[in-house]
């Protein structure tokens, strides 16, 4: 009888170190995960500044990171090409040309 007691205890513990192995390997990949996610999301938000920065003259740019569409007057919506996918709206002031930033969102498919 306390052969049996010791036999199942020492299975509950053997489960137990399995459990905490797979759960350590789990949170390995989730943090790499979140920060492989946060350096494209940074990404994609520098190439989006780029962009806005530089809205005026984005035809002379030789290499071009975003989609920009014009939704009316001196209004713009700027997307990043890469994932995950940011889109900004801005307004350029037609005195100063100054370019101002009125919205933001991640665009999801």
């Amino acid at each position: 009888m306390i052969l049996a007691w010791v036999i199942s205890l020492l299975l509950l513990c053997s489960s137990l170190i399995a459990y905490l192995e797979r759960l350590s390997a789990l949170r390995i990949v989730e943090v790499k995960t979140m920060e492989a996610a946060q350096k494209h999301f940074l990404a994609a938000e520098k190439a989006i500044l780029d962009c806005e920065k530089n809205l005026t003259t984005l035809a002379n740019l030789e290499e071009n990171a975003c989609f920009v569409q014009s939704v009316g007057k001196n209004r713009w919506l700027i997307s990043s090409k890469d994932k995950p996918a940011i889109q900004i709206g801005v307004v350029i002031d037609e005195a100063s040309g100054t370019v101002t930033r009125m919205n933001w969102r991640q665009v999801f498919e």
